[in-house]
């Protein structure tokens, strides 16, 4: 057995193989899995090769209960080093700077949500063994880390990280760029570039000449030259390109806030720029090469994804050896999959995907094309919340690291499937489905079915992986129907603006006609209830208002419930929103309340005053410290619904934000739905 195999899961060593047996449905348990199972955080929240190869770093909570940074000596018997660990706060993101040393940020996970708005995370940096711990930028409000030269401060905690190098033909890099980010209402003023040493913790100017005042957004190369800079002045965005360090800005474009024609992607060590811009009758984003000559992006795509907008990443070498070069691109349709041009990389995929069939495998090599290369495996499946695994190409060996919930077996997850159906105007609804399996002997039927809305709404809702929240219910018995109604990102411009100024109304509908579909299809039954968080708690409350017959009983958390709030705010109501968001954006996309008509609009499509309206029983969950729907929205809502006869279910979570961080809330959630929902679907 393993040191990673004690640590982690307990699983040793093995040449890997999927059986017959393990590919055959298991018999659903009588008992589901308990609320835990799905909601705590993940065994292993990341995990990442050095740039040689020779060491493992992941974080996981397995030993403590706080997230701690744990090495793994790959090239000595998997020998394990702390690189990191606190009492009082938890591990999160963290990059390999070089092959020893590691810099990472903190949060306490076992503060709510709302802490987010309170602490900034800092940043901060050790040996991989855990000695020479040095604070680089101090986090705001939250507990401080001591550690090296008293004589060095760190940073304030307005700077973030902006890149980390990767190595050069002259070795490895000791230094990485920050930038300071400071905000007035909301919105970003200024983001300045400085290299910090990670051993010394001392700073040297990135000597960068800024195009003009106003930088809110730099891209550069692998070796942290800035080649691109955004610019955000009086409401209008310009775009700079320098060829090299030193050449002169040139502008690329120039438009109102957030109009540009084209989005900056990548820039690459050869001078190549890559952009996203949208195509085509659907308006569907893809990627393309920028062409200096001409001064507009090329006619022709490097990459799209028909059906949906590029979401993902081009992949460009990291070694030494490969630094800079294009080597594939990552992107997520229905779901995430990768395109190697690389031969090595693309046979490598192929083994993967071979030994894991079913899966997403995102893999990750170090010293790719010698002889001691070493892949690190990311693999999950609509049933399979997800495991990490080794694989060394010179032996053909495979080694689990983890599983990511330990707590879920995938026989008895349920499948999910992406449809797309026509809604009343004959617009294309994408729409997920997550099916419970079958028990054995057990024939189709329509089953009870919880239409679950996503928030934002301008973001996509879903992808093919497993997801704890409809996962969860599925285990109960439910099918679950998440339609990406108009208004949702992912699917294209013209998808996404169909929404403007649709609360309440089709978008509520697009809605309403996925569990119509899904009932004709004999999937869901005639017993439904519907939920959901944020945008998506609006649309459970308009849809107990506007569709009353749909609906058995309605759950909305952290949900939005007066539109004139929402897009005016308020002297006395904190929230996070912007200045341009309510100038702009949300008049754009919700209403203009200063319009006699759009007013009039907000305030009947808001479900504060649709209350009346709602006859079936309502479950009310919101955060305390909630900035981005506050707490009033609730509290308003539970008045209407009182003085409309129907008190709700009602719940408040101290220290919560927009959403539950707390394992302890989002089990306790979890098992406050389940009980609520029982009595109108079983």
């Amino acid at each position: 057995m393993t040191r990673i195999g004690r640590l982690i899961s307990g699983c040793a060593a093995l040449a890997l193989a999927v059986s017959a047996a393990a590919a055959q449905p298991a018999a659903v348990p009588a008992v589901p899995p308990p609320a835990s199972a799905f909601f705590a955080y993940p065994q292993v929240l990341d995990a990442q090769l050095s740039p040689d190869g020779h060491r493992l770093a992941l974080s996981t909570a397995y030993r403590t209960g706080r997230v701690a940074l744990y090495v793994f000596d790959l090239q000595d018997n998997n020998r394990i080093s702390q690189a990191a660990s606190f009492r009082d706060t938890d591990v999160t993101r963290f990059d390999w700077v070089n092959d020893e040393r590691l810099v990472f940020s903190v949060t306490d996970l076992q503060a709510g949500s709302g802490e987010s708005y309170r602490v900034a995370p800092g940043l901060f940096s050790a040996r991989f063994d855990g000695t020479e711990l040095r604070a680089l930028i101090s986090r705001q409000g939250g507990p401080s880390v001591t550690g090296g030269s008293a004589r060095v401060q760190a940073l304030p905690w307005s700077y973030r990280l902006l890149h980390v190098p990767a190595p050069t033909a002259e070795g490895p890099s000791e230094e990485v760029l920050l930038g300071e980010q400071v905000f007035d209402g909301g919105e970003l003023q200024a983001l300045g570039p400085v290299w910090q040493n990670v051993r010394t913790g001392r700073t040297r100017s990135a000597k960068v000449d800024a195009p003009a005042s106003g930088v809110v957004g730099w891209w550069f190369n692998s070796v942290g030259e800035p080649l691109v800079a955004l610019v955000l002045a009086n409401d209008q965005h310009t775009l700079f390109h320098r060829s090299a360090p030193g050449a002169e800005w040139q502008v690329l474009a120039q438009a109102p806030r957030d109009r540009l024609p084209f989005t900056p992607l990548r820039v690459d060590d050869n001078g190549s720029f890559y952009v996203t811009q949208n195509s085509g009758r659907e308006g569907l984003r893809v990627v393309k090469r920028y062409d200096f000559t001409a001064k507009r992006p090329e006619a022709e795509p490097l990459v799209s994804a028909p059906g949906f907008d590029f979401s993902g990443q081009l992949l460009h070498g990291s070694d030494a050896d490969s630094r800079g070069q294009l080597l594939g691109v990552r992107l997520t349709t229905d779901a995430e999959t990768t395109v190697w041009f690389d031969p090595s990389l693309k046979a490598l995929q192929a083994v993967a995907d071979t030994a894991l069939p079913g899966r997403v495998n995102r893999i990750s090599c170090r010293r790719c094309g010698h002889p001691d290369a070493v892949v690190l495996v990311r693999s999950w499946s609509d049933q399979h919340p997800g495991e990490l695994l080794l694989y060394r190409p010179g032996t053909q060996s495979w080694q689990r690291v983890s599983v990511v919930q330990p707590g879920i077996n995938p026989r008895w997850s349920a499948t999910v499937k992406l449809e797309r159906i026509a809604a009343r105007d004959g617009r294309s609804i994408p729409v997920w489905i997550t099916q419970p399996p079958l028990s054995a002997g057990e024939a189709p039927a329509p089953r009870p079915a919880v239409v679950m809305v996503h928030g934002g709404p301008w973001v996509r809702g879903h992808q093919w992986r497993w997801e704890p929240m409809a996962q969860f219910l599925a285990s109960r018995g439910y099918v679950v129907i998440e339609p990406e109604f108009r208004g949702s990102a992912g699917y294209g411009a013209t998808h996404q603006r169909a929404g403007y100024k649709q609360f309440g109304k089709a978008m509520q509908d697009d809605v309403a006609d996925a569990l119509l579909w899904a009932q004709k299809q004999g999937i869901a039954s005639d017993r439904a209830c519907i939920a959901g968080a944020s945008y998506g708690g609006y649309a459970t409350l308009m849809g107990l208002a506007r569709h009353p017959e749909l609906y058995r009983c309605g759950a909305a958390w952290v949900a939005l419930t007066d539109l004139l709030l929402y897009v005016e705010g308020s002297w006395w109501v904190d929230d996070d929103i912007s200045d341009f968001g309510r100038r702009v954006s949300l008049i754009e996309r919700v209403g203009n309340p200063k319009e006699e008509t759009e007013r009039a609009m907000l305030v009947a499509m808001s479900p504060i005053h649709q209350a009346e309206r709602i006859q079936a029983p309502v479950l009310l969950a919101f955060g305390e410290d909630d900035r981005r729907i506050p707490l009033q929205h609730g509290k308003r809502m539970r008045e209407a619904l009182e003085k409309a006869g129907r008190t709700p279910e009602w719940i408040v979570y101290p220290g919560e934000g927009h959403g539950w961080r707390l394992p302890a809330n989002r089990v306790d959630f979890a098992e406050r739905l389940e009980r609520f929902l029982a009595p109108h679907l079983k």
